[in-house]
């Protein structure tokens, strides 16, 4: 067994050991819990990293992502022209310099909303739901309401997997309410899947399928942090699949999707312009300083340095940490979309093939400063009785929500 490997390991064990020093009590964690959550994280990797049939799957979906591309680049061809990738009326002066990010790479958020609702609609995904859900309730002992909530976060996003169990969120425990949240910060939307895949595509091969299990990882391992930061003390909530909007057919889902889309597109593009404007900003105020090291101090330097040993306990080395723990940094301040911007755009040679991945599953989830308002705004719509709990556990679920898919780095660096 390698040095990396025991790295990896041992970063399992302080991840959790973090979560129970943060717990609100700490005699209440089940150790059971600890150890289901662990052994099921080890199952779902092994099975979908090793199995020779599920790399045959990640292949197919691969070529799923590639057809959902080229099919967004026929509307958006015909629509934007060549900005779109329609037909160019001049001569590139280097590959990629008529590539607009806007209208080539956003507009796969619009199809996949669409097609998402029309698979809402068709009963696929709410069966689904329910396959991931029987399958955590009789794991790890949560209650159905929960583990159809947690399992809905694998293919919706934090406020859409909510209206799943929308009539017994209100009467959750504290501690089922605080796993909902963090699940939501653990994992990401199906609406940005294709999205994230196509951006780290050119430096991970089958990064669609590696996005899709990494939020099947964090799944129970959010379950498992979450119990150790507030552990059960209630009975569970029971509950079953409730859809989260009702379509008359398959064009009004394809309508329907089609809006959520377009407000997720607007959403992505405006944060992004303004994030970006503000990182711009900030470092050139930091610039103003005196220099650290021969070089000047930028956001991304404070943040590798913050958030080095951290990665390190994923199994990335200490001569890695710094440009991996920026990229953590910016992540949890920012978003994961900038952070796996920045991932595509390192220079070769930064992080090696293993690095790589590790950091890819690391940072697959939404729990980043700017999400908080989404989530707290969504569930509170849903369970307003619940609204001060849920400000109060807030912050929180973004701490659970990165040790979480850390967990899953980790995992993922014991394996690799």
């Amino acid at each position: 067994m390698s040095f990396a490997v025991l790295q990896s390991a041992f970063g399992l064990v302080a991840f959790v050991l973090i979560a129970w020093i943060l717990s609100e009590n700490r005699r209440g964690v089940r150790l059971r819990l600890v150890v289901i959550g662990l052994a099921l994280q080890f199952a779902l990797a092994v099975m979908l990293l090793k199995l020779p049939m599920f790399r045959d799957v990640f292949l197919a979906l691969n070529r799923a992502a590639q057809a959902l591309e080229e099919g967004t680049r026929a509307g958006t061809g015909f629509v934007f022209g060549y900005l779109g990738g329609g037909p160019l009326p001049f001569a590139e002066p280097y590959p990629g310099a008529a590539y607009v990010f806007a209208f080539r790479g956003l507009p796969v958020i619009v199809v996949t909303a669409a097609l998402s609702a029309l698979l809402y609609h068709w009963k696929i995904i709410p069966v689904l739901v329910r396959g991931v859900s029987f399958a955590l309730q009789r794991t790890m002992g949560i209650g159905g309401a929960l583990g159809i909530g947690c399992a809905a976060n694998i293919f919706a996003g934090m406020v859409e997997s909510p209206l799943f169990v929308r009539p017994y969120v209100a009467s959750m425990t504290r501690s089922e309410l605080f796993t909902l949240m963090t699940c939501g910060m653990a994992t990401i939307a199906g609406t940005v899947l294709v999205l994230y895949a196509g951006i780290i595509g050119p430096v991970l091969p089958g990064a669609l399928g590696h996005i899709l299990t990494a939020s099947l990882i964090s799944v129970p391992a959010s379950i498992l942090i979450a119990g150790v930061m507030i552990p059960e003390s209630g009975q569970p909530t029971l509950g079953k699949v409730s859809p989260p909007s009702e379509s008359r057919g398959s064009m009004d889902a394809v309508v329907q999707g089609t809006t959520l889309g377009v407000k997720v597109f607007i959403s992505v593009a405006a944060l992004l312009v303004v994030l970006l404007a503000l990182v711009s900003m900030f470092n050139q105020i930091l610039g103003l300083l005196p220099a650290a090291g021969g070089e000047a101090l930028t956001l991304q330097r404070i943040l590798g340095y913050l958030m080095s040993p951290l990665v390190w306990l994923t199994g990335i080395p200490w001569s890695e940490a710094h440009a991996a723990g920026g990229l953590m940094g910016t992540k949890i301040v920012l978003n994961e979309l900038l952070a796996y911007l920045d991932l595509a755009a390192l220079p070769a040679g930064t992080l090696s093939e293993r690095s790589i991945l590790i950091m890819t599953y690391s940072m697959c989830g939404f729990a980043n400063v700017g999400s908080l308002g989404i989530l707290i705004g969504g569930l509170s719509r849903v369970a307003p009785e619940r609204a001060a709990e849920i400000v109060e556990l807030g912050p929180r679920s973004i701490l659970a929500g990165v040790l979480a898919t850390l967990m899953t780095g980790a995992m993922v660096g014991v394996l690799v």
